[in-house]
């Protein structure tokens, strides 16, 4: 049964680097539910086990803000703050720094991904409207989206599980993430402001064609962007200032939000990522599986045997690293939050894994997004275009997380 888990497990994890297996038509979400059918099908865990493994409060946090970030997409809310910012008569420069600080914010409040997919084609067209290269905006919205959300942990998926598996105080790891990120945000202003003076001016765009993508965006809605604001509001301060569990909050607020003579519940519940919430169920029972055989613990003692402690600030930075390039960040925090402990481990763990997204497209979805989006409007990012923002961004962000986690707990 030992050898069955193995094998499922680095099968599995061979997908989460690849994105796939070869020759079948499944992406990392398939590996992961495939992976767990295994288990459960080979005896290695029950259901009653399997359920067990799955950290319900993680999965009902995860959807509530999804539920929230629905709702805000719906109301056409993050289409009408950008094309605000995009109006400002402003310089390129002063513009990309809005555009950085006003995405970073919703990024922290709202999921990252979902502030990518909504605004990214509005972006370009802005951009294209106003005759400015588009790229240095949109991998700007990239690594802003990436980069802010590292700032509370409600910001993206991996931040949700960290807070929730280790009971993070929401306010304690606002204070101990925003330094970093402010100075990332700064760091990321500076590269591509100097790059942004480097880009030639763009020609007259088509103006029916844009007109045309411009109708496709969703109507504002006052009212319905109001109530998702409010309620998203009303979840920070309960999460800041109540015990209140907050996946119990969250999922409250989520309700009072399905609650609408406006939008139907079919809507919003197309616009959830349920395969993110499969991806996180079978991640879950796997890796369950694998802590069952007791390898994972014997592995752990023989790295602190070589004299590597991955409870230690540096090697757990260090690892990090590593894993959510070659795994993607949620499995890397899957993998190592039963290692995890101290009060340097929470930050740690979601700061690293969250700015190391931005080295390269694949290294998160959030970059994904806005390439795909890119591409559907003509423009193309490389990974090579990708690669010189994205790998300097990253170095520099890590370099000031790794100053600060040093400053505040030693390496």
């Amino acid at each position: 049964m030992t050898a069955v888990v193995v094998a499922t497990f680095a099968v599995v994890y061979l997908g989460m680097i690849a994105g796939g297996l070869p020759r079948l038509q499944l992406d990392r979400t398939g590996v992961a539910l495939l992976g767990a059918i295994t288990i459960v099908g080979s005896g290695a865990l029950t259901l009653e086990e399997a359920a067990q493994a799955v950290h319900l409060p993680t999965i009902l946090l995860l959807f509530s803000f999804m539920v929230i970030s629905a709702q805000m997409r719906l109301g056409g809310f993050y289409t009408w703050v950008t094309r605000r910012v995009a109006a400002l008569d402003a310089s390129p420069a002063a513009l990309l720094a809005v555009v950085i600080a006003v995405v970073a914010v919703l990024s922290a409040v709202f999921s990252n991904d979902i502030v990518c997919l909504a605004v990214a084609p509005v972006l370009a067209d802005a951009c294209l409207r106003r005759r400015l290269d588009p790229v240095p905006f949109l991998l700007a919205l990239a690594c802003a989206a990436n980069i802010g959300s590292a700032a509370t942990l409600i910001g993206n998926p991996q931040n949700m599980l960290i807070g929730q598996r280790l009971a993070l105080d929401f306010g304690g790891y606002l204070l101990e993430a925003i330094v970093p990120v402010v100075l990332g945000l700064a760091a990321l202003w500076g590269l591509l402001a100097a790059a942004l003076r480097r880009a030639a001016p763009q020609p007259e765009p088509d103006a029916a064609r844009l007109a045309a993508l411009e109708a496709e965006y969703p109507a504002f809605d006052r009212w319905q962007t109001a109530k998702g604001l409010a309620v998203a509001a009303a979840l920070v301060a309960v999460f800041l200032f109540t015990s209140w569990p907050h996946e119990v909050a969250a999922l409250v607020g989520a309700g009072v939000l399905l609650l609408s003579r406006r939008f139907h519940s079919s809507q919003v519940m197309g616009l959830i990522d349920w395969e993110l919430l499969v991806l996180f169920i079978g991640l879950f029972v796997v890796n369950q599986a694998l802590a069952h055989t007791g390898l994972t613990h014997e592995a752990v003692q023989w790295l602190a045997a070589q004299g590597v402690h991955l409870g230690e600030p540096g090697p757990l930075f260090v690892v990090t690293l590593l894993l959510s390039n070659l795994v993607s960040n949620v499995p890397a925090v899957m993998l190592l939050l039963p290692v995890a402990d101290g009060a340097h481990a929470g930050p740690t763990l979601a700061l690293v894994s969250t700015l190391a997204g931005n080295l390269l497209i694949v290294g998160s979805i959030a970059n994904i997004i806005v390439v795909d989006a890119a591409r559907k409007r003509g423009i193309v990012i490389d990974w090579k275009r990708h690669a010189a923002t994205g790998v300097p961004v990253t170095l520099a962000t890590l370099a000031i997380t790794a100053g600060w986690i040093a400053w505040r707990h030693g390496f």
